[in-house]
């Protein structure tokens, strides 16, 4: 595999991919275009790379008896979603960036897996100066003992719910696989 860029998390999020066995077909399809854009573009975790777009990491945060999730009230898409963001130069890799998103987001200390949960590739709306981009988003899950309030230092509403609560609340195909897979064990 070649990678162009020579940030080290670009070395760290090969070998999450390769370790990654996809479950269906579309991820597959996202596999490949993250090892394409890691093969193709010098800064790929750089939030400004708007063309094709860059790296971003979430937590899919589940309770550790497995009987609740922890969703965001996404204050820019009007979506509830798992908790995540941009990588950021200091984060040592994609689930270290994820951690710390849902510490930033819901105050809450999750363990966050060392290996990839999920993978999407979606489109972000223009807003501002920023054109429409793709995020290639690494999804991690994290796990929660009991389910402490979220604290947010954000102000985003964060709330647990059971997994059909999550699925009637949620729109987003991406956090209902991840329900589904989550449940499935």
């Amino acid at each position: 595999m070649r990678v162009l860029t020579t940030d080290a998390r670009g070395w760290r999020t090969v070998e999450l991919l390769d370790a990654c066995v996809p479950s269906d077909v579309r991820e597959a399809r996202e596999r490949e275009r993250m090892l394409e854009l890691l093969a193709t573009t010098p800064d790929p975790f750089n939030r400004l790379q708007w063309v094709p777009g860059h790296f971003t990491a979430s937590a899919f945060v589940q309770s550790a008896t497995r009987d609740r999730v922890l969703l965001i009230a996404h204050p820019t898409l009007g979506l509830w979603l798992q908790p995540g963001g941009h990588i950021e130069a200091d984060d040592p890799s994609p689930s270290a960036a994820a951690m710390r998103e849902v510490l930033e987001e819901t105050g809450l200390h999750a363990a966050v897996s060392d290996e990839l949960f999920d993978l999407d590739v979606h489109q972000i709306p223009a807003r501002g100066t920023a054109p429409a981009h793709l995020h290639f988003d690494l999804r991690f899950l994290a796990i929660v003992h009991g389910t402490p309030e979220p604290r947010s230092t954000e102000r985003v509403d964060a709330r647990w719910l059971t997994p059909g609560d999550a699925l009637a609340l949620t729109t987003d195909e991406g956090v209902r696989r991840m329900v589904a897979r989550a449940v499935q064990g």
